[in-house]
């Protein structure tokens, strides 16, 4: 098998070792998709807060065909399409995981858009139902529209029966918000809070908000009475908020850990990503096909991610 390590920090080393072989309830994986995310070039660069220790193959969602499983194992056979969600590791040609966290995929989805299905859409189903509740009829501005978490909180936000207006800083990703679904798009280098407040006539329910920095405290006075504010993740930095905006119309800031929570809770974040299939094989999600890349441009992709150059999803093929 083949890994992608991160041996000395800022740089991807491809390194050659034996075939795996799964241990006592755990199965194997041949991966045909890993997905690319902005926390892995944190992780590449020793930004993220996790930071473990050298060496480390990062990739934490991936697709493929069971090439074998251990002892104990019963629900999963040889030859099963999954989806795995594996922490770190997945930028590899097979990976190791305990039976729960591989999930059967539907016929209808393809291995690159699951491998980059489940980080997006479980953080925003986890944000939007189980942190912030949001209602039928209410009004959600998805702040980085354009990205793989914006774009996964428009789609799930829409499924929730809410409407949605998605904030991009450019053209091209304020497009794919509007393909994703999205009832109206607003370019954010300009008067968000003006224009949100105009689209909701007064103000926003809920803020679902990957991208922080200069945005976000425009984006808290965009709520109404009793609004919502999901702190989901830092692209554009980490803000210093008013809490007086915060203690005004009684609003809520609301933090969305999902990454922790799923390790810490393996059975429901299994229970989570079956969920999300099953809206799939219904019709009720359309997951973005990502963009796919070999291997051997890992390292510039991820420095695309954290210089916010990145459009969609994208997917690693080995």
């Amino acid at each position: 098998m083949r890994v992608l390590m991160v041996t000395t920090l800022g740089s991807l080393t491809s390194v050659e070792s034996e075939d795996l072989t799964p241990g006592p309830g755990q199965v194997v994986i041949d991966v045909a998709a890993a997905g690319v995310n902005y926390v892995d070039g944190l992780f590449l660069h020793g930004r993220y807060q996790l930071k473990p220790p050298l060496p480390f193959a990062p990739g934490s969602e991936v697709s493929g065909t069971i090439r074998s499983v251990g002892p104990g194992v019963e629900s999963l056979a040889p030859g099963t399409r999954v989806v795995a969600f594996c922490g770190l590791g997945g930028f590899a040609t097979q990976v190791a995981v305990p039976e729960h966290a591989a999930i059967p995929i539907p016929d209808r989805l393809d291995f690159a858009r699951a491998a980059t299905f489940s980080q997006s859409y479980c953080t925003a189903l986890f944000a939007l139902r189980d942190r912030v509740g949001v209602r039928p009829g209410e009004r959600v501005l998805v702040l980085g529209g354009g990205g793989g978490i914006g774009l996964a909180g428009v789609q799930v936000a829409k499924a929730l029966g809410a409407e949605v207006l998605a904030g991009a800083s450019s053209a091209g990703k304020r497009e794919a918000a509007a393909v994703a679904g999205a009832d109206a798009v607003v370019d954010t280098a300009h008067d968000l809070k003006s224009a949100a407040r105009a689209w909701s006539e007064g103000g926003v329910d809920v803020v679902y908000d990957p991208v922080g920095g200069e945005l976000a405290d425009s984006a808290l006075r965009c709520l109404r009475e009793y609004g919502r504010y999901a702190v989901i993740g830092f692209t554009g930095g980490i803000p210093s908020l008013p809490l007086n905006q915060v203690l005004l119309r009684n609003r809520a800031l609301i933090g969305v850990d999902w990454g922790s929570w799923s390790l810490s809770h393996p059975l429901e974040q299994a229970a989570l990503l079956t969920e999300l299939l099953k809206l799939v094989e219904d019709g009720g999600l359309d997951p973005i096909a990502p963009a796919t890349h070999p291997f051997t441009t890992a390292e510039s992709l991820l420095d695309d991610f954290l210089e916010r150059r990145i459009t969609g999803k994208v997917a690693l093929i080995p």
